[in-house]
């Protein structure tokens, strides 16, 4: 009956001791018996990004004439001495950056107002396909036209168990999951690596999706290129309870801990 008992304990005091531990296991995102290392391959899942409504564009068409061209561009918002409102506005909302005044907001039909051209459709295209359009509507005004187009919301916010929470700018078309991950720092020790949550919006759709970092299929997700306004969100592992209490009852668990640890070696060496 003692020796029950004894075994019973142990069993208790082992649980209580490493209920707060964090496993090396659960550190690990894409172990090495999940990866193929032999053979290569394919990116037959990389996205290309199109325009959708509430999407901001910068488009800037470049000419030898400059006088030509400049009819088809935003004028820069100082350039129109408008300094004083700037300055008020800055005071009132923060610091704003000039390029939100320089972009063309895609409507909810899908189109934005270009100088000249006036409406055009722009939703659903890629940006190759914009400034193709461009350039063809303004070939009776500007033979040598070059038009340069992209986004300027292209942004990704990660939440949670990372290093640095928070939103990224994405200065090129592509960005991955990893990358992004890597933006704000890594994973956290009390990252949950199997259940790493994507929330996109989409063509008037939310969708949510799921991924596990510690298996290679991530890598074949057609989600693993995010697109602009997707978050992240990385939930924390149960250890984490543990890291979030009150300084009092975090010693207790600590010292619980080693108590239990210095008991289960009198019990079993008694």
């Amino acid at each position: 009956m003692i020796k029950i008992l004894k075994i019973a304990l142990a069993c208790f005091l082992i649980a209580s001791a490493t209920a707060a531990c964090v496993h090396h296991r659960e550190l690990i995102s894409f172990p090495a018996d999940q990866i193929v290392f032999t053979s290569p391959e394919q990116l037959s899942n990389a996205t290309t990004l199109h325009a959708q409504p509430d999407d901001l564009l910068r488009i800037t068409v470049f000419s030898f004439n400059l006088e030509a061209a400049a009819p088809f561009n935003i004028e820069p918002v100082q350039s129109q001495g408008n300094n004083q409102m700037m300055q008020q506005l800055n005071n009132a909302q923060g610091n704003y950056p000039l390029e939100l005044f320089n972009g063309y907001f895609v409507d909810q039909e899908g189109f934005i107002n270009f100088p000249v051209l006036g409406r055009l459709k722009v939703g659903g295209l890629t940006i190759a396909q914009i400034e193709n359009q461009i350039a063809e509507g303004i070939k009776p005004y500007l033979k040598d036209a070059v038009v340069n187009a992209r986004f300027l919301n292209f942004k990704i916010t990660i939440l949670g168990e990372v290093t640095k929470p928070g939103t990224i700018r994405v200065s090129n078309q592509r960005i991955n999951m990893l990358e992004a991950i890597g933006n704000v720092g890594d994973f956290t020790p009390y990252a949950n690596r199997t259940n790493v949550l994507l929330i996109r919006e989409e063509n008037g759709q939310r969708t949510y999706q799921r991924f596990n970092f510690q298996t290679n299929e991530i890598f074949r997700s057609p989600y693993f290129y995010l697109k602009q306004n997707d978050v992240l969100y990385v939930e924390p592992i149960r250890a984490k309870v543990a890291t979030v209490q009150d300084p009092f009852a975090r010693g207790v668990t600590y010292g619980t801990a080693f108590i239990s640890i210095i008991t289960l070696a009198i019990a079993l060496f008694r």
